[in-house]
């Protein structure tokens, strides 16, 4: 018996060290990759590369045009995806009926979820740019991204819906509730903490997708803001992948690159972040 219990506690120790060994290589190539790209992107920092557009094909100036054309197309891509992907979570939790429908439904939402951005990118092209007209634009790759990025809001907010407790449902419905009157002031409030981070998390991984956008809209070089939705835009993502691989001055630019790549990561760290403040202060506001 004392055998058998030694040899649990070894077996325990030793996966808890391999866990913390796997967390800590995990860290330490993060901070590395950060600490090269802070390193080297700094410097560029400035108060000019933040507000003004690029000049000289680029190699020199900012990339204010980049910034904007990146904070619309998540605006468009929100606009979509953030709406239909909630409510579709919710017809799917609370209303629709166990079903082979559904079932199948469910599979090609996580199936949706893996498909490369490239292939949406692809589709953006043949429904958004050539058969609804609307260009290669903003309009367009916002609405690529809004489909790239629905599947992960519509399973994330199901996921937040399946983890309210049935009796929250049955308590409203016992007291005289309506089906939607128990799930809007019994369950969504419990559930929107979730729901949201998944939608935010996802945006941030749609902000910084290139693929799509590179087909439906983005352009090389644009020193101007686009005046509207059906104009074509510069993207952090997409500038940053031309200055690191197409520019014809490459080790020139070489810094600017770093620099956008730094701006890059803080905008997506920055919607991280909104999404765990965003979370605890729900969550802290549901308990009280």
């Amino acid at each position: 018996m004392t055998m058998k219990i030694k040899k649990k506690d070894v077996a325990q120790a030793l996966g808890f060290f391999l866990l913390r060994l796997c967390l800590g290589l995990v860290l330490f190539i993060l901070i590395l990759f950060l600490y090269d790209i802070i390193r080297k992107g700094a410097g560029s920092l400035t108060w000019e590369f933040l507000t003004k557009p690029p000049r000289r094909g680029m190699s020199e100036g900012g990339i204010f045009p980049a910034i904007m054309g990146t904070f619309l197309v998540t605006i468009v891509t929100a606009l979509l995806a953030v709406p239909l992907g909630i409510a579709a979570a919710i017809y799917l939790n609370e209303y629709a009926r166990k079903s082979r429908l559904t079932r199948l439904i469910r599979l090609s939402l996580r199936n949706l979820s893996g498909v490369p951005s490239i292939v949406f990118g692809l589709f953006g092209v043949i429904l958004f740019v050539n058969i609804l007209k609307f260009g290669t634009s903003i309009l367009s790759a916002g609405l690529t991204l809004g489909l790239l990025t629905l599947p992960w809001t519509v399973t994330a907010s199901e996921e937040a819906l399946k983890n309210v407790p049935n009796s929250f449902r049955e308590g409203a419905l016992a007291l005289g509730a309506t089906k939607w009157q128990s799930i809007r002031t019994n369950v969504l409030p419990y559930a929107l903490p979730g729901m949201l981070t998944g939608t935010i998390l996802g945006l941030a991984r749609a902000a910084g997708e290139t693929a799509p956008i590179m087909f439906t809209g983005a352009a090389f070089y644009l020193p101007f803001l686009p005046r509207s939705l059906k104009d074509q835009f510069m993207a952090l993502p997409y500038h940053l992948y031309i200055m690191a691989t197409q520019h014809h001055a490459i080790e020139t630019v070489r810094p600017l690159a770093y620099g956008t790549a730094l701006v890059l990561i803080m905008l997506v760290l920055g919607m991280n972040m909104a999404a765990v403040i965003i979370r605890h202060r729900l969550r802290r506001k549901s308990r009280m």
